[in-house]
């Protein structure tokens, strides 16, 4: 899938933090604990081998021709919803100028549930990443540059396309304080940024003497579309096996709480749902494509505490919770535990860069409290259990980004199947284009969804499929609708880009294929693609190097002839949960200093893309592992890559001429696994069609 390495919230230089008290900064207050040096949690890694999959009756993926609602409303019906807003703002309690509405959830996940996709309903556009600003008299949408043309389609007259990163493109804060007055008021749902985020944007808009207003009891666009609103999901929550998970949720507890004692804390709120999932060894159903769960958690030393709708806990998972020591709460009552937690004198750990910024800042007003009930003259130092928050990255992040024996096995298992479903996939596509069938992009990834649900253990898709035909292939996340998606021209370049979420493991997997005679410059860039592919694959590097330094290998031979790509090149993937994972990331923005370690999972997936003519994409998802080289220059570990995805690349597209002989035999080396691996496990035309496609071939 395209890389999220582009930024996820497009235009505002935000992370995110909100204050409803002066104290709260960077890390909020002067008797704070210091910031201890960064450790990950040890976690240990027995041998767990997956055996046999069950299927998952009891969750079933609906195809995109149920599933995708056309969000692109008409100009008329945006124009009415924008008229709707700006009548709230001068509404008594609120009295703002701005409101900004981001694309995120409480807990700044990628992928969302409907009831929270505030800035799709407002602006028509239903790209995952984007960010909309509206004043009283204007409405802007900032996207990056996989969406530029996607929202070109989907945005109204009424709406001005901001395309973060083209130069001379401002921000938000920027285009703010342009557009209004000085001593504006701005408004945002502090619920909706992470505390760091919120901390940059109230910096950035007191410059131009403008305020940042925190309306904490009401959501303005939830006011605008009342009851037209999906209602919250409460689908059940299921217990993640461990033969699956690899560590029981005592021993992820206890090595969490070993963390919190060393760092000096007594406490540790989790937002971000995959990593409440991957603590507890639970999955959800509440996000579409992401085995997630709504829940927030706060392990304590001596207790824990699961905020969560009630009605998702089956009995079978209130049992285990209650035998992990896990108590239940409200979901609603997150903020009512967080003032709990200052006045009893908590150390709190926070992640600012995702705890949200109400969470944050309530913490910081009770903190204020608990200070001024022990006198005034105390504020400021270090009193003796007074509470304080330790602002440091989530240990679960990087924890969970290692993955275990089980997680790599399941992994392992989980693309072998999936290569499987995809090359009964490509054979029946195949057949049915030289037949001449008409078939639609939805009605092709819908086809590609029943193969997948015939596999052992399939669950869901891992996003949106990307179907795009010719020049829809250009749309770096384009998503195919029923009502006005192209039919696959045998004469165009086809790019599909899938994955499946499976019990043991997350794919991520993009081919690109011409079904008749490709030109000369579609296979020029093809095969240069292929050669990015190729470099990073077998790129060999020092332990703790950065993902961004790797970026150039997946580049050089584009750049060579001018061309390049506007998204990251790799992303983290989850083991059985979320297909976009961080900490790492293979990117050209060199911020992101997560070292890539061994064990972690990334994408591989440079591509080319031509405005209103083609896309080209190929996508493998890769493990980190170490290499035996015969040096070991200042005594380190020298690390590199192992495939998980084994499906053909159509070698109709290479150009052989560009290839070295490595190169080749490469490519050639690579049909040779998926010829081994995948082969037993198909019969007939797929059989068949996997043969052909996994030929050797040599330069001419």
């Amino acid at each position: 899938m395209k890389s999220a390495a582009v930024t996820m919230m497009s235009g505002l230089s935000l992370s995110t933090t909100p204050p409803r008290s002066a104290a709260l900064s960077s890390c909020f207050f002067s008797f704070s604990l210091p910031i201890y040096s960064y450790s990950s949690i040890k976690i240990k890694k027995p041998l767990i081998h997956v055996n046999s999959i069950r299927n998952s009756s009891s969750i079933t993926a609906k195809p995109s021709s149920e599933m995708r609602k056309n969000n692109n409303n008409n100009g008329s019906e945006q124009d009415q919803r924008l008229t709707a807003l700006r009548e709230l703002f001068g509404k008594p309690g609120v009295n703002i100028d701005a409101y900004i509405i981001p694309s995120q959830d409480a807990h700044q996940s990628e992928f969302i549930a409907e009831c929270y996709m505030r800035r799709a309903y407002i602006s028509g556009f239903t790209g995952s990443a984007g960010t909309a600003v509206v004043t009283r008299h204007k409405a802007a949408l900032w996207t990056d540059g996989r969406y530029f043309l996607q929202a070109e389609k989907q945005l109204s007259s009424s709406w001005i396309l901001m395309r973060a990163g083209n130069w001379g493109v401002p921000n938000t804060t920027e285009w703010l304080t342009d557009v209004l007055a000085p001593g504006g008021r701005i408004g945002i749902d502090p619920f909706l940024f992470s505390s760091d985020a919120v901390n940059e944007l109230k910096e950035a808009v007191s410059k131009s003497n403008h305020e940042l207003v925190y309306l904490y009891d009401v959501n303005l666009v939830d006011e605008v579309w009342k009851d037209a609103r999906p209602t919250p999901p409460n689908k059940p929550i299921r217990i993640h096996d461990l033969k699956y998970a690899g560590v029981d949720v005592s021993t992820k507890l206890s090595n969490l709480r070993s963390e919190l004692t060393d760092s000096g804390s007594s406490a540790i709120v989790i937002s971000m749902l995959d990593e409440v999932a991957w603590l507890l060894n639970l999955r959800g159903n509440d996000v579409p494509h992401s085995p997630v769960m709504y829940a927030y958690l706060i392990v304590e030393i001596n207790a824990a505490k699961l905020f969560v709708d009630n009605s998702k806990v089956t009995p079978e998972v209130m049992d285990y919770l209650k035998k992990a020591g896990i108590e239940l709460r409200p979901y609603d009552s997150i903020l009512t535990e967080i003032e709990s937690l200052a006045a009893r004198g908590a150390h709190l750990w926070l992640d600012t860069a995702s705890v949200n910024a109400a969470i944050a800042s309530t913490y910081a007003s009770a903190c204020d409290k608990y200070l001024q009930s022990v006198g005034s003259k105390s504020k400021g130092k270090n009193i003796s259990g007074a509470p304080g928050a330790l602002c440091k990255s989530s240990p679960i992040s990087l924890a969970k980004a290692v993955k275990n024996h089980a997680e790599l096995e399941g992994m392992r298992d989980s693309h072998l199947r999936d290569a499987a479903a995809l090359a009964e996939f490509w054979s029946w596509l195949e057949e049915e284009m030289n037949k001449n069938v008409v078939l639609t992009e939805v009605q092709v990834a819908d086809k590609l969804l029943e193969f997948r649900a015939m596999q052992a253990g399939f669950v869901d898709t891992s996003f949106d499929t990307i179907s795009g035909s010719g020049a829809n292939g250009a749309i770096i996340h384009y998503r195919a609708e029923p009502e006005s998606c192209s039919v696959v021209d045998t004469q165009k370049l086809f790019l599909l880009d899938s994955g499946a979420q499976y019990l043991d493991g997350t794919t991520d997997i993009t081919r690109t294929v011409h079904f008749g005679q490709p030109s000369e410059r579609q296979k020029e860039c093809f095969t240069r693609v292929l050669q990015g592919h190729i470099a990073l694959d077998q790129a060999v590097f020092p332990e703790n190097t950065p993902g961004f330094v790797l970026d150039a290998f997946a580049r050089s031979s584009l750049w060579k002839v001018g061309l390049d790509y506007r998204h990251g090149t790799g992303h983290g993937v989850g083991a059985a949960l979320n297909v976009h994972e961080g900490p790492q990331s293979i990117s050209f923005r060199f911020g992101n200093m997560t070292p890539m370690l061994k064990g972690m999972i990334v994408s591989n997936e440079p591509g080319y893309y031509e405005d209103h003519a083609f896309g080209i994409r190929i996508e493998n998802l890769l493990f980190v592992k170490e290499i035996d080289t015969p040096n070991r220059f200042g005594g380190i570990t020298y690390i590199g890559f192992e495939k998980l995805t084994f499906v053909p690349i159509q070698t109709k597209l290479v150009d052989l001429n560009l290839l070295s002989a490595a190169e080749t035999d490469w490519l050639n080396d690579y049909h040779l696994q998926v010829w081994e691996k995948v082969s037993p496990l198909v019969g007939g035309s797929a059989r068949e069609w996997l043969w052909n496609n996994t030929r050797p071939v040599a330069k001419p």
